[in-house]
């Protein structure tokens, strides 16, 4: 397939209101994340123009320095199993670096193994932080510590 992928706005309200569509099908239940901070992108199958059929986010993180947070990504069902997933990662890190961070770190749950096989792929490690930010007790923490290339 042919994936579109571009940096977009968050705090644009058609960005704003395109991510909460995303999530709410691709996340029911949840309560879709504030997207009026960090750095957002939105993935379309073909032309940009038309409906987008994933999203993913970037935070800086408040506990780290030099470090980011891969905060929310999701990729419509019928779009699912192409590699869209890793390349939405692959574009956080790309930005990660030019920002200067050293580390990106994120969270799972048990019962989404895709999210913890892409994150594998592209190099990430589970690991259990000193402090851990997740309600519960059932959340994969996961870092990678970021080369220096652009």
């Amino acid at each position: 397939m042919d994936y579109c992928i571009r940096e977009v706005d968050g705090s644009d309200p058609d960005v704003a209101e395109a991510i909460e569509r995303l999530h709410i099908a691709v996340f029911p239940g949840e309560i879709p994340v504030a997207t009026d901070r960090g750095y957002w992108w939105l993935a379309w199958n073909g032309d940009p123009e038309g409906r987008p059929i994933a999203f993913a986010g970037l935070w800086s993180s408040v506990r780290f320095a030099q470090a980011g947070y891969l905060c929310r990504a999701g990729v419509l069902p019928t779009h699912r199993g192409h590699g869209l997933q890793r390349r939405l990662i692959r574009v956080r890190e790309r930005k990660a670096r030019s920002l200067g961070w050293r580390w990106l770190m994120t969270d799972t749950v048990p019962y989404n193994p895709a999210s913890s096989n892409s994150l594998i792929h592209c190099g990430y490690r589970m690991y259990v932080p000193a402090k851990p930010w997740c309600i519960g007790d059932d959340a994969i923490y996961w870092r990678r510590e970021l080369e220096n290339r652009p």
